[in-house]
């Protein structure tokens, strides 16, 4: 591990305890130790339990163990989001004072009202697109949620992902002004991720592909806050039959460690998807990982 002078490179893998992790989210979480141990850095693991509503008790600890089975055993204590609820306030609180966040006192049905009266229906997969109702006050609503004032700031992003290349976003046009938190208490993914990532002094965000088109949101609260913005890389999706990414919400199975060799397979899947060669039959779960990183350095930090 790099313990030079220069800042270390450091990567997390953030699972929300939703559900145990399946063989999509397998891959993210090897993507990302790989991307770290290439870089001589440093991993970490980051258990979003920030969704109090969804997450479900027990299931982080499953997560871990299903981490370490697997020899993804990270280089400090795992970080709970539920235990850093002030630094979301402090972030939020900031925000306020700099004149970019609001409140709002929109349902979801008085925005889609607002959006068919300007020709746009909603349809599944896609953003629904903030019309701005209460950009100018609640105008007697009770606040219901907190949004970000893109309208404010430079929302047309650009920045480069690690495998997929160039990427642009104007969020303003493609979102609108998103939620920081609901009235009802639960911060919104985006606030949580951004700040919890500038804390552990995370360099490389390593993710799936399905989160891609947060990323612009997310650079538009780093440059609100003044906080770094890490590289990305969106590491391939594991599909079912249907076509669909596998997902907890869709009922995605827990992948099989109960032995070495079981961990070791779903390594291997895992590591196909990323391109890299399958596990040698012989190998534990340590020695694959270890055949593993010259391989991934090789496609996704070649030599400059």
């Amino acid at each position: 591990m790099n313990t030079g002078g220069a800042a270390v490179r450091t990567g997390r893998f953030a699972p929300s305890p939703t559900g145990p992790l399946h063989a999509g989210s397998l891959v993210a979480a090897l993507a990302s130790w790989l991307d770290a141990r290439a870089q001589g850095g440093r991993w970490l693991v980051r258990i979003e339990d920030g969704d109090t509503e969804r997450c479900l008790p027990g299931l982080g600890e499953r997560i871990l163990a299903q981490l370490a089975a697997c020899g993804l055993v990270p280089d400090a204590t795992p970080v709970w989001q539920t235990q850093r609820l002030a630094r979301y306030e402090e972030a939020l609180a900031a925000l306020v004072a700099a004149g970019l966040a609001y409140p709002c006192g929109c349902t979801r049905a008085e925005i889609d009202d607002a959006l068919a009266r300007q020709g746009v229906v909603h349809a599944r997969h896609q953003e629904r697109v903030y019309p701005g109702t209460c950009r100018d006050g609640l105008h007697g609503k009770p606040a219901r949620a907190w949004r970000f004032a893109t309208h404010k700031v430079d929302a047309d992003v650009s920045w480069t992902d690690r495998r997929l290349g160039p990427q642009q976003q104007d969020v303003t046009r493609e979102v609108g002004d998103f939620v920081l938190r609901r009235a009802d208490g639960p911060w919104a993914y985006q606030l949580r991720v951004v700040v919890d990532d500038a804390a552990q002094h995370i360099t490389d965000v390593v993710r799936g592909e399905d989160l891609t088109d947060n990323t612009a949101r997310q650079i538009l609260l780093q440059r609100a806050l003044g906080l770094p913005t890490p590289r990305y890389l969106h590491a391939p999706l594991v599909r079912g039959a249907d076509g669909e990414k596998l997902s907890k919400q869709l009922g995605a199975a827990a992948f099989d460690t109960d032995t070495p060799s079981a961990a070791r397979a779903e390594l291997s899947k895992a590591a196909r998807v990323l391109g890299l060669r399958a596990a040698d039959p012989t190998d534990a779960p340590a020695d694959a990982l270890a055949r593993w990183v010259p391989e991934w350095a090789a496609l996704y930090n070649p030599p400059p």
